[in-house]
């Protein structure tokens, strides 16, 4: 079953308090997403931490309902 972006961005939040996410359906069918994390917990993480901080938050949904996710991830300008 798909997964909308709301339940998607409030995993992450949840992980990852200061997130902000932006979503995009690429296939227009809630199950193929690309979503752009930016916090500033990435700061001084390499790149692949930081998706793990993002799978870590998405837990067991991702592979299951949440079938398939391009991540970005990004440290806030300052």
């Amino acid at each position: 079953m798909p997964m909308p972006a709301d339940e998607i961005i409030a995993l992450i939040k949840a992980g990852i308090p200061d997130a902000e996410v932006e979503m995009e359906d690429l296939a227009g069918d809630n199950d193929h997403w690309k979503a752009v994390v930016t916090s500033a917990q990435f700061k001084g993480k390499l790149r692949i931490a930081q998706h793990q901080m993002v799978y870590a938050a998405l837990g067991t949904k991702m592979g299951n309902e949440l079938h398939a996710l391009a991540l970005e991830t990004r440290t806030p300008e300052t």
